[in-house]
């Protein structure tokens, strides 16, 4: 009988760890450590080529079966021709339940860090006012990140090289290696939209993009009351 209650005890101690465990695992992502890490070999618009380092975490709401959105990202890498360590993070906000973007395409020009990203979903497209060609353009330059317009992001700069979609999966099929231009490139070849295949400068049909919905339902047609008499 002693036996069996030891049995159960070790048992329940099993199963609070794992509980424990997961519980540690779902809030990786709020603690700033956790999710999935890669390398990927960034090719530049001048042949030359740079080591980006991403990091994917997912959480949030999702549907049985599926799994948790992307929650939090990040990209670094060494600035060409310097030791500065540049970082640039795409944070959790509310208003879209996850993070904003999905990476495109990293490039340099004259020390001028670009990076063209495509709001994840029809949330975050409104979000960035709506851009068409739909793409939000961000520019490092004194140390700092900000928005810029894509008609200031220079014409040589167009082709996308960095992992796109569910980029943490594709990082995973490296393991502790690279992930090659050529790889990313190639992801890139399987797409149908223009758009993704390279940086378009001249605007999408509107039936291309996200749906423009009103903020607030709208009332129903009235209906004028019949004025004749029986």
């Amino acid at each position: 009988m002693k036996a069996n209650h030891s049995w159960l005890r070790q048992m329940a101690k099993l199963v609070f760890l794992l509980m424990m465990g997961a519980s540690m695992s779902a809030e990786a992502g709020f603690l700033g450590f956790g999710g999935d890490s890669w390398k990927e070999e960034v090719l530049l618009h001048d042949g030359s080529k740079i080591v980006a380092t991403r990091t994917v975490v997912r959480g949030g709401r999702h549907e049985i079966g599926q799994e948790p959105p992307i929650k939090e990202q990040s990209l670094s890498f060494t600035l060409p021709g310097t030791n500065e360590e540049v970082l640039w993070q795409d944070k959790f906000t509310e208003d879209v339940d996850g993070a904003n973007f999905l990476p495109m395409m990293l490039d340099v020009q004259k020390g001028a860090v670009f990076l063209v990203v495509h709001p994840m979903g029809c949330l975050s497209y409104s979000k960035w006012g709506r851009p068409n060609p739909p793409y939000v353009v961000f520019k490092y330059q004194g140390k700092a990140w900000t928005r810029t317009s894509l008609q200031e992001l220079p014409s040589q700069l167009k082709t996308p090289n960095l992992i796109f979609s569910s980029p943490d999966h594709e990082g995973k099929k490296a393991g502790s290696g690279i992930v090659k231009s050529e790889t990313i490139r190639a992801l890139y070849d399987g797409y149908r939209q223009p758009e993704y295949k390279t940086i378009l400068r001249e605007a999408l049909p509107a039936r291309e993009l996200c749906p423009q919905y009103s903020s607030g339902p709208k009332p129903p047609i009235p209906i004028t009351p019949s004025t004749s008499t029986k």
